[in-house]
């Protein structure tokens, strides 16, 4: 998409983890013709999932008497449970936020159960030389897969405070932490270290299993 000067548009975002204290938070921009597949690929890699679970972006619309609106990757593990549900190989970004509405639910691992909330912040002219999609800011690391939720992850932190815990070293090992010195710091996050993949590398990967 283009604005008014044939510029390309570009959408800033603020990806939240629900329940998450203190809050684990990304702000990325990416290009406004981005699929929802594309999007999940910018965000798994902006908060440090492996993004190997299922995931769906749930938008609520007020103009249809709030009728729930799922974005999806087709699976024959999920179609059994969401019947109606919008292909995000090829919904557009650009086509729902701002339009169905500014924000969104994203939830990835159903196990696990891992919520965000999307916001759409703002929608800018591309910057010539820039690349996107484009790291902002963050706080906070990304727990670890398969910890089991949010309160998995608190419970997680807790035994590795303490030394005596019968799972510590047991956790440790899981988190590969072989090192005395080695830890797992909640507070850690550098906007420079993270890295985006090709989505469209991703979807063949995901498309050939």
């Amino acid at each position: 998409m283009a604005t008014k000067n044939g510029e390309k548009e570009i959408c800033q975002f603020k990806i939240t983890l629900k329940h998450s204290d203190p809050l684990v938070w990304r702000r990325i921009q990416v290009p406004a013709d981005y699929t929802f597949w594309a999007l999940h690929c910018a965000i798994q890699d902006a908060l440090g999932w492996c993004g190997y679970h299922l995931h769906v972006f749930c938008f609520t619309d007020k103009n249809n008497n709030y009728r729930p609106i799922n974005i999806e990757l087709p699976s024959p593990d999920n179609d059994q449970y969401i019947k109606d549900f919008v292909d995000e190989r090829t919904a557009l970004i650009s086509d729902y936020f701002g339009k169905i509405s500014k924000q969104c639910v994203y939830e990835y691992d159903f196990g696990d159960g891992w919520e965000h909330t999307i916001i759409l912040e703002k929608v800018i002219s591309a910057e010539s030389k820039e690349k996107y999609p484009k790291m902002i800011a963050g706080a906070n690391a990304c727990p670890p897969e398969d910890c089991g939720g949010i309160g998995g992850y608190y419970d997680l932190l807790e035994i590795l405070k303490d030394p005596k815990n019968p799972e510590y070293n047991e956790f440790r090992e899981w988190l590969g932490l072989e090192e005395p010195d080695d830890n797992f710091d909640p507070t850690s996050f550098n906007p420079d270290e993270v890295t985006f993949s090709s989505p469209k590398e991703k979807l063949k990967l995901i498309e050939n299993l």
